[in-house]
């Protein structure tokens, strides 16, 4: 048989992607979508005020103000990036799989899809928020790609000797005394300078964005090996194809729920209790529980999603598009808290800074459910997929 022509070879690549799309595993889509939502309502904080980088409380904040925001870091901090890594870690299988089905290569198009993701988190940390996962993301794929054939049982025991490791680590900071805010008044005054840079204009919020840098780099030393780790559980589901058929592992999942929410909310309240991340030792305790949090939460989740479709598949649009969403939710917060915009930082409760991440996920999912039904990729998702393949895929259903 002869070769295609490159017109028909580009229509043929496009049928199987199309194809590949519409075998999608809607539970992990929507996963990904509740996944958005939890590191919005993680992240919300650090464009509503600038103390929240600082590590310290904002002294406006009364009594209810604080029971508040702690909650939010008792339920979603530690938790909803692990989720979000576990799912990367998963996708990346799904990847290979279809590269394995198409005949095609995956080392040199995976290699350019991570220099993009670099390249969006590097613009994202410096222009929208300075937590930025992407350029960890794209760091970390690297070490996945050179480990993509490791079995499902030495990847879990790998992940857990990473998070035993790391845990370990913080905990003898804390026994030695280490300090995360050795001088909270220090902290409060940066923490007011923080909230005014916030609130001026597009210059002064990457100028703090950039002075911002070099603290999250030192956030990174934990989170990253943390990150990674939940790529490797992520992989060996994905190699396992648990979520394939989750009905099919509903005894995993309630065991998941019945050690997962016990521990992990343990874990979390003394992680909110002692000062989030601001304290070693409850940080230590929180490295070791918060997985078994996130596990619960993904279990429940999927379970819910089996009995109840039609809630996957109002959501799974939102976890289609979720690189689009994700800098989608920091355009809107910078829009919504800093100068650039209405300029709210410091000037919103934490219920009020709760309402308005709830608003913007239940924007975001009605617009993408909108956008999916007329298009096969959102905009910065296609936009990756040109780059990955150095050819312009149909956008259009």
């Amino acid at each position: 048989m002869s070769a295609l022509r490159p017109d028909r070879q580009d229509r043929a690549l496009d049928t199987a992607a199309e194809n590949t799309d519409d075998a999608r595993i809607n539970v992990v889509d929507a996963l990904r979508g509740i996944a958005l939502l939890l590191i919005l309502l993680a992240n919300v904080w650090y464009f509503s005020s600038g103390y929240e980088f600082q590590l310290v409380d904002d002294p406006a904040h009364r009594a209810l103000d604080r029971l508040v925001a702690g909650t939010a870091e008792l339920l979603f901090a530690m938790k909803a990036y692990l989720l979000f890594s576990f799912l990367f870690g998963y996708s990346f299988t799904l990847q290979l799989d279809s590269a394995a089905r198409r005949g095609a290569a995956f080392g040199r198009p995976f290699l350019r899809r991570l220099s993009g993701l670099f390249v969006l988190g590097a613009l994202h940390a410096v222009l929208l928020y300075h937590g930025d996962i992407l350029t960890t993301y794209a760091l970390l794929g690297l070490v996945l790609l050179a480990v993509r054939r490791i079995e499902p049982r030495t990847a879990l025991f790998a992940a857990a000797i990473i998070v035993g490791v790391i845990g370990f680590v913080v905990g003898l900071a804390a026994v030695l005394g280490a300090a995360v805010v050795p001088d909270e008044a220090a902290a409060i005054t940066a923490g007011a300078r923080s909230t005014e840079a916030l609130r001026g204009g597009l210059g002064d919020v990457i100028l703090e964005h950039l002075r911002s840098l070099p603290g999250m780099f030192g956030a990174l030393a934990v989170q990253g090996p943390l990150a990674f780790a939940a790529f490797l559980v992520g992989l060996a589901a994905g190699k396992h194809r648990m979520l394939a058929a989750v009905h099919t592992h509903e005894n995993l999942l309630r065991r998941c729920e019945r050690v997962g929410y016990p521990v992990g909310l343990a874990g979390a309240t003394v992680f909110a209790i002692g000062g989030g991340t601001a304290n070693m030792t409850g940080l230590m305790v929180s490295i070791v529980t918060a997985p078994f949090l996130a596990a619960a939460y993904a279990a429940t989740l999927l379970r819910l999603f089996t009995r109840r479709p039609r809630l996957a598949d109002a959501l799974a649009p939102a976890g289609r598009m979720a690189l689009t969403n994700y800098l989608g939710q920091s355009l809107v917060c910078v829009l919504v808290f800093t100068g650039v915009g209405l300029g709210l930082a410091g000037h919103t409760s934490p219920a009020q800074t709760l309402l308005i991440a709830l608003t913007i996920f239940v924007v975001q999912a009605a617009a993408s459910y909108w956008w999916m039904r007329r298009f096969r990729y959102g905009p910065f998702e296609w936009a990756l997929r040109a780059w990955t393949h150095s050819r312009r895929p149909a956008m259009r259903r």
